[in-house]
C-alpha cells in the first residue's frame, strides 16, 4: 500500500528562503465573462459599414456605454449603444476584439 502514499508527506521547507510576502500567492485567474459577437453590418446602413458587438450577458447598460466609448476613443469614430448592442462606425473588428479581450470577454468574429 505505500505506492499510494504522497511522496511529498515527508518534506518540509527548513532551509528554504522565505518567500516574498508582496507576491500573490497564486496568480489570479483571468475573469471570463462569457461569449460575445462581433459582427460587421452594411446593410440598411446606406452603405456604410458598422461593426456591431451582441450577445452581452449580465452586463449593465453603464459598463455598455463605457466599453463603448473607450471603443470609440481607441478607433478615432463615432458609435452608440443601441437595444443592447454596442455600434462602433467603420470596419473596427480588430481593435474591437482586442479591447473586449482586455476587458475579460471572449470575442467571436460571427457572420460573413
Amino acid at each position: 500500500m505505500d505506492e499510494f502514499n504522497n511522496p511529498f508527506a515527508g518534506l518540509d521547507a527548513k532551509g528554504l528562503p522565505p518567500g516574498n510576502p508582496n507576491l500573490p500567492a497564486t496568480p489570479a485567474p483571468k475573469k471570463n465573462r462569457g461569449r460575445v459577437d462581433i459582427i460587421r453590418q452594411k446593410a440598411g446602413r446606406g452603405g456604410k459599414t458598422v461593426t456591431v458587438v451582441t450577445n452581452f450577458v449580465g452586463i449593465g447598460l453603464p459598463e455598455k456605454e463605457a466599453l463603448a466609448k473607450k471603443m470609440q476613443k481607441a478607433c478615432g469614430t463615432g458609435g452608440t449603444v443601441k437595444d443592447g448592442q454596442i455600434e462602433i462606425q467603420g470596419d473596427q473588428r480588430e481593435s474591437v476584439r482586442r479591447i473586449l479581450e482586455e476587458a475579460g470577454f471572449r470575442p467571436v468574429f460571427a457572420g460573413g
